[in-house]
């Protein structure tokens, strides 16, 4: 059991919950760090990864319960969402729309990016069902159809004895006039809908496409995702954020996430559409942090896990994307600019009788690779362990079904010489493992051209800094494709995304459409509206236990030109009015 520490003295657990392992930095009472890794998923072993790392830094038998009074904060990044995205494993929903709009997010905006396919795959809809609402507001605001609120009742009701529990609702011009929208949610809030998500709360934007996917996502994944963290806060005794004490002060918060924009948030204001990049954005914060404590300012993250590789380019500020497509899903909100590929440790390798393959399917955490003792295919990882670039004496033992053996090097020789007497061309075992990590190679270098070459970035005087669990065994090779001269490889690389949890600073974000044409008297209108949304998120961080003197605000105003679609970004939107 746990020595008895200090009230003021207690431990702070960073954690990544990837695709293939968690990994989990505990901050002891003593302020020391340390480290460990696990499989997210090994069910023989543990229910979740997350909680059975935290018992084994605080000695804790497996039916033990975690005692709360000696965790200061709990900081989470999650694949949870993200991972039912690309297998499509979130809640079904329903999307309730203005009538006529049924199939508005179906077609979206005509775009056709593989023209010359001979069999066209549409997108699969999140969606199971569509409500379409007689009602219309026009873009000037007059009530051009009265909102039938016992036919809306009578569909939902509908949907709702179907079994349907999850409701995205996105009216025409929703963003601005929310009298309809609300309207309906609280419908379906009497009705027994768990999980409402309403477009103007959701994404207060024009463009209906982007506002319907956004909120269609919010609605599909906040289930999900909800389930996790009370999974999560049932087994820290202490419960969620936003508990006071009896003296009505706010206590610190116990349980916190990552979100896809590089912000830690309460767990209970933790929504789907805000955790897609979870992990990854931990990475980035991460990656910038331990950089410029070594002085460099220009870097490329590389963070190779074992079922993807994250790149991403930083330049004395963090990039961000505010609309972006994710699984073939569009969405509009905050998110690190990361690009990813599905060349991981434990991205499978295949030869189709003519050519090698590495990924895009990965092995994952189960069965795993080859080594991993779970009769799994051969991947990355058991190519880097054939050649020598894993030393499996040095490998965590944590495999095999107690989740204490090392890693199973005889299986992969075996299995490499099978597949180079099947290639048949006097290749040795070893021949054919480096080619297949010549392949991966140059999958990521092409990766990291994409987001900095392509973009017109001279990468040569940049720092590549490399992560990840797998990202030291590949570090020099992309280095060298790319003709870059400095490696950093951080003391914590391997478990750098969960660092980066601990490293990373608290963020609210507002948004809000102004339909206004620019002009020297715009600052006089855009000034008060900054200082709303600058009130609401202060409002919000307070709620968390950050004081205003803490809190550094940042506006950005999203220009375009009269009758065009692409906005500009400008920071600091009040000021550049005002210029």
């Amino acid at each position: 059991m746990i020595d008895k520490v200090d009230a003021d003295a207690k431990w702070e657990f960073w954690i990544d919950r990837g695709g293939t392992f968690t990994d989990i930095v505990a901050l002891t009472p003593e302020g020391k760090i340390k480290a460990h890794k696990l499989l997210s998923e090994n069910p023989d072993a543990y229910d979740d990864a997350a909680i059975a790392g935290i018992k084994h830094f605080l000695n804790l038998g497996a039916d033990a319960d975690i005692p709360s009074q000696s965790i200061k904060v709990v900081k989470m990044g999650t694949t949870v969402a993200t991972n039912a995205l690309l297998e499509r494993k979130g809640d079904r929903t329903v999307l309730v729309t203005t009538q006529g709009f049924r199939d508005g997010l179906k077609i979206g905006y005509q775009a056709r990016p593989r023209i010359f396919d001979l069999n066209i795959i549409k997108p699969e809809m999140l969606f199971d069902q569509v409500i379409e609402v007689i009602e219309r507001i026009t873009a000037h605001g007059e009530i051009d159809k009265p909102l039938d609120l016992e036919k809306a009742r009578s569909d939902l009701q509908d949907a709702f004895d179907d079994g349907i529990r999850s409701a995205a609702i996105v009216f025409v011009h929703g963003y601005r006039y929310h009298q309809h929208e609300s309207a309906v949610a609280e419908l379906a809030k009497n009705i027994g809908f768990t999980q409402i998500s309403v477009s103007h709360t959701v994404s207060p934007l024009m463009k209906y496409v982007s506002r319907g996917d956004t909120t269609v996502v919010d609605a599909y994944l906040s289930p999900i995702l909800r389930r996790y963290v009370e999974q999560i806060a049932s087994q820290l005794s202490g419960g969620l954020t936003n508990v006071r004490s009896e003296k009505g002060q706010q206590q610190a918060a116990n349980l916190m996430f990552m979100q896809s924009n590089g912000g830690l948030t309460s767990a209970t204001l933790f929504q789907g559409k805000d955790a897609i990049l979870s992990g990854p954005a931990g990475g980035v914060v991460g990656a910038v942090k331990t950089s410029e404590m070594a002085g460099f300012d220009k870097i490329i993250g590389f963070d190779m896990g074992g079922t993807s590789t994250d790149v991403s380019h930083y330049n004395g500020e963090y990039e961000r994307t505010f609309e972006t497509e994710v699984a073939g899903v569009r969405m509009r909100a905050p998110m690190m600019l990361i690009h990813t590929v599905a060349a991981g440790g434990g991205s499978i390798l295949q030869y189709d009788g003519a050519r090698f393959r590495v990924g895009p399917v990965s092995a994952g955490a189960n069965p795993g690779p080859k080594c991993y003792r779970n009769d799994g295919p051969l991947t990355v990882t058991d190519a880097n362990l054939m050649l020598g670039k894993i030393n499996a004496d040095y490998f965590p033992a944590i495999f095999g079904s107690k989740g204490d053996k090392p890693l199973d090097a005889s299986s992969v020789q075996r299995a490499f010489a099978t597949l180079a007497d099947e290639i048949g061309d006097g290749r040795s075992p070893e021949d054919v493992a480096e080619g297949f990590l010549k392949i991966a190679v140059e999958n990521m270098a092409q990766a990291i051209k994409k987001i900095s070459v392509q973009r017109g970035y001279d990468i040569t005087g940049y720092t590549l800094n490399c992560f990840g669990g797998a990202g030291g065994q590949h570090a020099c090779l992309v280095a060298d494709a790319l003709g870059m001269k400095r490696v950093l490889i951080h003391p914590l690389a391997g478990i750098l995304s969960a660092y980066g949890m601990g490293l990373a600073d608290i963020r609210a974000h507002r948004d809000q459409a102004i339909e206004q044409t620019l002009s020297g008297q715009t600052a006089d209108a855009l000034n008060p509206i900054v200082e709303g949304l600058n009130a609401k998120t202060c409002k919000e961080l307070s709620a968390q236990g950050i004081k205003q003197a803490d809190t550094k605000t940042n506006a950005h105003a999203h220009l375009r030109y009269a009758g065009t679609d692409t906005a500009l970004l400008v920071n600091q939107a009040g000021e550049a009015a005002m210029k």
